[in-house]
């Protein structure tokens, strides 16, 4: 395309989360000359309010699990280009009970053998040697060795410092009210572009919702809280429960999984209710991001539940 006008791009990109970024930076990788527009002032959306774990071991085999674990390579590579922290020392995942414990087992025996999950069962010494024995009153701990934990807050921003280095544009505060035949019309005036890729995350109405409410998405919104701990834990890895075995779909469709599902119902209904599973993550200022709950609506209540 011959037209470089401060108004016309080979791709346009609506919304600057991970998703918009990704296209982004697979576009001007390509030699595309490439804007994106977010209708804020910095990303604010769910690419930032999470626990930025890189989570492969917790993907179902297929798709997600090939995804993942592609992500992973790449958030490897930005890391190092975009100067944001990108830890590798991967996730534990805890087994308190005996029917936590066999989902773990099944996992290893049947699932990370046929789909090359790299992950290993720790029990037992092994189990009692991690951070001077604090977690010796579990029954086991599946080592997650792709697992990344990203601090999703800063490597958002040093993402698209860095993509602005490599020649994006970034309209931050213009909202995308229109888009169709290559032509956006925004808050800042008109633009057109050769191809318009729309990331809008959680934003249904503004553009395309004739299409998007024939789908009948749903909202996802967690709790989770930032902590210090009064007594230092060097925590360097992301930790994970037995409840996490009903939640993420690598252990869920287990046979095994079954009992942990019937455990927390007999004893803790409300996780069930709540979709409330146990996620430790530490963050690169000895923090620790806990959580967290999942509730699906139509939109995202402004409060917590006292549940």
């Amino acid at each position: 395309m011959n037209n470089t006008g401060p108004h016309h791009f080979d791709l346009a990109v609506v919304g600057s989360g991970i998703l918009g970024l990704a296209h982004a930076y697979a576009a001007v990788k390509r030699g595309l000359r490439v804007a994106v527009f977010e209708r804020t002032g910095t990303p604010l959306g769910a690419s930032i309010r999470n626990f930025g774990m890189g989570l492969v071991t917790g993907q179902p085999p297929g798709i997600m699990l090939d995804l993942a674990r592609e992500s992973r390579a790449l958030w490897l590579h930005l890391a190092a280009r975009a100067n944001f922290s990108a830890r590798e020392a991967g996730t534990l995942l805890f087994a308190r009970t005996e029917a936590e414990r066999d989902v773990l087992q099944e996992f290893m025996i049947v699932r990370a053998r046929q789909y090359e999950y790299r992950a290993s069962l720790l029990q037992g010494d092994k189990l009692n040697a991690l951070y001077n024995g604090r977690f010796r009153h579990h029954l086991a701990v599946l080592h997650g060795t792709e697992d990344l934990q990203l601090y999703s807050r800063e490597a958002m921003p040093a993402l698209v410092a860095y993509l602005h280095s490599q020649g994006v544009h970034f309209r931050f505060n213009t909202l995308v009210h229109g888009a169709g035949d290559g032509r956006l019309s925004t808050t800042a005036g008109e633009f057109r572009a050769e191809r318009v890729v729309v990331c809008s995350g959680h934003d249904y109405q503004t553009l395309f919702a004739d299409k998007l409410q024939a789908m009948n998405l749903k909202q996802c919104r967690l709790q989770m809280l930032r902590v210090k701990a009064q007594d230092a834990l060097p925590l360097t890895h992301a930790v994970l429960t037995g409840l996490s075995c009903t939640h993420y779909g690598a252990f869920a469709d287990l046979p095994t999984a079954r009992a942990v599902h019937a455990e927390i119902d007999a004893t803790a209904p409300l996780l069930n209710k709540h979709g409330i599973h146990l996620l430790v993550s530490p963050t690169p200022y000895q923090e620790l991001i806990v959580g967290d709950s999942h509730y699906y609506g139509t939109d995202s209540p402004p409060f917590n539940s006292e549940e």
